[in-house]
């Protein structure tokens, strides 16, 4: 039986590793949310009462698990009411996946019942976006949404498909599936990527030779959880450690090593350490 397009995008998320969707109903997504019903006891929809609330909750979501949070809403101000979180997801450099419902295809550039172009509106807050127009869109989009999200610098990405796409079958989804890869949280840190010898003899020098050396601590560390690293190296070269809000935990605020929190609002001595290293 061939699939839609609305049942290729569920089985996709369900293969890429992540097992809560959040979201909220509407005239373009019926299909699909007719799909995560149908495969309730592989995908938990969590139904927020507001688009944002949903935006926020995958953020939430990709934060705690490592995996890439997955939020979808309908057309025009649905999407719209997913702004904030997306673009709060870029800021963090946070992994999710944000579907949009729009309008049949036919109908875009006409100014139709609550089409917004929200690939547009996005943009400057977004790692990536996929306007689909065909069932060969959505397969590039659905292929590449995951691995983008979770990759390097990690981000928000988009995908906007247009009401008849989640509802025609076609047969190429099988095999686009099949060839699919989990795009599960990151690997541990003793799994990880590994520097150069040379390199790392090289940070060395530099670190023994420094007269003021300072540890900035961010995101990346959490993720890679790198904290007790950090610390021990702190602690064993008698460095000092300032931490951006992402990264903000990582090192007990009680630890002598650990100075503060970056930002506007940092202390004095903490803006003069990092003025001074």
């Amino acid at each position: 039986m061939l699939m839609t397009g609305a049942e290729f995008i569920v089985k996709a998320i369900i293969k890429a590793g992540t097992d809560t969707v959040f979201g909220y109903p509407g005239g373009t997504v019926v299909s699909l949310c007719d799909v995560l019903y149908k495969e309730r006891n592989r995908l938990r929809t969590v139904r927020t009462s507001h688009e944002q609330g949903a935006a926020h909750a995958a953020d939430g979501y990709a934060r705690a698990t490592g995996r890439a949070g997955v939020c979808f809403a309908t057309s025009g101000p649905g999407a719209t009411n997913l702004v904030t979180g997306i673009a709060t997801a870029f800021m963090d450099s946070v992994p999710a996946v944000f579907i949009t419902g729009n309008v049949e295809s036919w109908l875009i550039g006409t100014d139709s019942f609550q089409e917004v172009d929200i690939i547009g509106i996005t943009l400057s807050v977004t790692k990536h976006s996929f306007m689909v127009r065909s069932p060969e869109d959505l397969i590039k989009a659905m292929s590449e949404a995951f691995p983008i999200a979770m990759a390097d610098r990690q981000g928000p990405v988009l995908i906007d498909v247009p009401k008849d796409i989640l509802e025609t079958r076609e047969a190429e989804y099988e095999d686009a599936l099949a060839s699919m890869k989990p795009s599960l949280a990151l690997p541990p840190l003793e799994n990880g990527p590994c520097p150069e010898t040379d390199a790392v003899r090289s940070m060395r020098d530099l670190l023994l030779s420094a007269e003021r050396p300072l540890i900035i601590a961010g995101g990346g560390a959490r993720r890679s959880g790198a904290g007790g690293s950090i610390l021990k190296l702190s602690r064993t070269l008698i460095i000092p450690v300032v931490s951006t809000l992402m990264g903000s935990g990582i090192i007990p605020a009680s630890e002598p090593e650990y100075l503060g929190m970056l930002g506007k609002d940092a202390p004095g001595y903490v803006k003069r350490a990092i003025g001074e290293c």
